[in-house]
């Protein structure tokens, strides 16, 4: 890894964090930008003391400042992780998320970054995709009628102009449902039912729990983050398993026994999401590693440590 300065947009979230420790644990210098309005300091503690060379400002990439803050650090690598998470997909009204793009590619744009790589839903882009079409390559047509798809295809077509009119370098990862320590319980199938086991309370499943999510452990996809720093220039890589895991399963694959308490399907809910890594495999020269049942352990062992506290 020759990079030795990034960015880290969303850097106090779920995934920025566990970015962020990759990066200093690769001797680069890491700069994070978060308004917290999602994100937690509280992520960043084990950053904070791991000895790297690391900043954090509280800031929306929106503001004038932040254009400021990329001609002083200079990163040569902008990730943005924060267009569209679980967090605010549903709710994306206001098209801050394309503004927030727009800002980053911009600033990108008049302070000489070399690379920015965008990670988005691949629910968001793909939408409902027939089961014998599953998993998803790249080459299908992103067809989601969500507002959070309308948005998350306004993305890389932007990536795209200013990369044919700009020369700005640009990776999209397509990313499916990613888990591990740290995950608010709101924000994913396992982190909920992790933290209703802790808690001593029953297992909610909305729907009849057949529908299916590719279930990515947060190591893999920061590994395919930090690859995408320096390979898969105007691409848009689908990053996950490959392999579908019913919700109604999981508890098994927890090794739990509880009762599942079934509730009404929530709106805007995919049937069926599952990619092809074959892209990530050629062009990132990544795979995933962790077995399902071990990355569901260790978060369930880092949340019922935490629970201990």
């Amino acid at each position: 890894m020759t990079t030795m300065n990034a960015m880290v947009v969303g850097g106090a979230g779920f995934l920025g964090s566990h970015l962020v420790d990759r990066l200093l644990a690769e001797g680069i210098a890491t700069d994070v930008i978060d308004d917290l309005s999602t994100g937690s300091l509280g992520n960043l503690a084990d950053a904070r003391h791991a000895g790297g060379s690391l900043k954090i400002h509280t800031l929306d990439v929106r503001a004038a400042e932040f254009a400021t803050l990329v001609s002083m650090r200079r990163p040569e690598v902008i990730y943005h992780l924060a267009v569209l998470t679980p967090a605010n997909a549903q709710h994306e009204t206001d098209g801050g998320a394309v503004a927030g793009v727009l800002a980053v590619l911009e600033a990108a744009r008049m302070h000489g970054v070399t690379k920015v790589v965008v990670a988005l839903p691949a629910g968001d882009l793909y939408g409902e995709v027939p089961a014998r079409e599953l998993p998803v390559k790249e080459g299908r047509a992103f067809e989601s009628s969500s507002v959070a798809g309308v948005l998350a295809r306004t993305v890389t077509d932007l990536m795209l102009v200013y990369r044919d009119q700009y020369a700005i370098e640009f990776t999209v990862l397509a990313m499916t449902s990613v888990y591990g320590p740290r995950q608010r319980p709101s924000d994913g199938v396992v982190a909920s039912f992790v933290a209703a086991h802790v808690a001593g309370e029953a297992l909610v499943v909305h729907g009849d729990g057949r529908q299916t999510r590719d279930l990515m452990y947060v190591d893999d996809a920061v590994d395919a983050l930090l690859r995408a720093g320096q390979r898969g220039g105007g691409l848009v890589i689908n990053v996950g398993t490959g392999v579908q895991t019913a919700v109604r399963d999981l508890a098994a694959v927890l090794q739990l026994d509880p009762a599942l308490v079934h509730q009404g399907r929530r709106h805007g809910d995919l049937t069926r999401v599952c990619v092809s890594p074959t892209r990530a495999r050629i062009h990132l020269q990544w795979s995933p590693w962790t077995q399902l049942a071990d990355g569901v352990q260790a978060t369930l062992a880092h949340a019922s440590a935490a629970a201990a506290e």
